[in-house]
């Protein structure tokens, strides 16, 4: 029988998944950006940080509530981790 996970890390794992989906839907807006019209001017100083820049935006996102996907995580993990400890009844 394993251990069954706090509520709060079920939490953190859920968002970290929302995040994690967020940002793969924020990727492709970013990749269209022209970062030469920019403030900045672009180049690959500015293509080095973009990737951080869409994760930190993901993560922003899933923390104040997302797409509410990281609820549906969630009660699906609760309801695995509740199945994982129920012991099987035998079939005859």
């Amino acid at each position: 029988m394993t251990i069954a996970a706090p509520i709060t890390a079920i939490t953190r794992v859920a968002r970290q998944f929302e995040a994690q989906a967020l940002g793969a839907l924020l990727q492709p807006i970013f990749a269209t950006v022209n970062a030469a019209a920019g403030r900045f001017g672009g180049g690959a100083p500015e293509a080095a940080w973009q990737p951080m820049l869409v994760d930190a935006i993901a993560t922003a996102m899933a923390g104040t509530g997302g797409i509410g996907l990281a609820s549906a995580v969630q009660a699906e993990l609760l309801r695995a981790q509740a199945a994982q400890q129920t012991p099987e009844t035998p079939t005859p």
